[in-house]
């Protein structure tokens, strides 16, 4: 397996917490019992690796794909106990700890397997298709760590992690282009009259075109509906230190989509990244409704 990704990936997931400070994992992880915090770390080091192979291996789409089926034999001797990469050995005991199911990890294989197919979605359905298999997976591992999977619960957790998704890709609106990704509804692209070529060879620095910020407001304003449903799952977990990771997961999207608002939707013009204060105001407004719901 190492020899066919190129590289240990071993510091991804040792690094988990530091790479967080980019994407939308929360502060509220840190303030975790040190076992569970491990098993979701366990998860999000999987998670890392399978999209570090998916996006940052060097070659063709071919070679790429050929990786993830090796990715996915390493799941399979994962599950008999017989794990050999670093990462897995590492998820292996999550895994047996937490009784969890094979099918979300294999999923996540899916999403970037797609990710070698597929460079753009028609409609804002066909985008959430794609986070079933690139996002919802990783929430219902979640769940599956503090052992509260319901149904309920694992429909709020998609809308929770479909969102943060979405938000991902708003971040990334220029630099998924540039690989030639468009994960804008290309519904959307046509209705706000947004040429999908600007967004690749968009100069930096320079600022988003007004178009392209008519597009983002939507989208952020439809993602924002989404977070806020799904952030019922919070007050609807049985566990506080369940609450607390969720709470700190929805926070992150919800500052960031304030941020990308505060910054009149230049998602081209610069790096948007909401600051760790406002996370914190978030997570703490969430438990605050969920404590005076009990």
């Amino acid at each position: 397996m190492t020899a066919v990704a190129g590289r240990d990936l071993l510091p991804v997931a040792d690094g988990v917490l530091g790479q967080a400070d980019t994407e939308n994992f929360p502060v509220a992880l840190r303030l975790l019992p040190a076992t569970r915090r491990e098993d979701l770390l366990a998860v999000y080091g999987y998670a890392r690796f399978v999209d570090d192979v998916g996006d940052e291996l060097e070659g063709t789409p071919e070679k790429r794909l050929a990786a993830l089926d090796e990715v996915e034999h390493e799941l399979d001797r994962t599950f008999s106990g017989r794990p050999e990469h670093p990462v897995f050995r590492r998820l292996a005991v999550t895994v047996d700890r937490c009784r969890l199911d094979r099918e979300p990890f294999l999923a996540l294989i899916e999403a970037n397997r797609m990710d070698q197919r597929v460079t753009s979605y028609a409609t804002f359905d066909a985008l959430l298709g794609y986070c079933r298999l690139s996002a919802d997976p990783v929430g219902r591992l979640v769940l599956g760590v503090f052992g509260q999977s319901t149904p309920e619960r694992e429909r709020l957790s998609d809308l929770v992690c479909s969102g943060l998704q979405v938000v991902e890709h708003l971040q990334d609106v220029g630099e998924d282009a540039s690989r030639g990704r468009v994960y804008l509804p290309v519904e959307d692209v046509v209705r706000f009259g947004v040429d999908p070529a600007l967004l690749a060879r968009h100069a930096e620095g320079d600022p988003t075109p007004d178009p392209v910020r008519r597009l983002v407001a939507f989208e952020v304003a439809r993602t924002r509906a989404m977070l806020r449903e799904g952030a019922a799952l919070v007050g609807a977990l049985d566990r506080f230190d369940a609450s607390l990771a969720v709470a700190g997961f929805v926070a992150g999207g919800l500052a960031q989509l304030d941020h990308i608002e505060r910054c009149r939707y230049d998602v081209l013009g610069r790096q948007l990244k909401a600051h760790r204060r406002a996370v914190g105001v978030w997570t703490a407004r969430q438990l605050w409704q969920r404590w005076r719901a009990r």
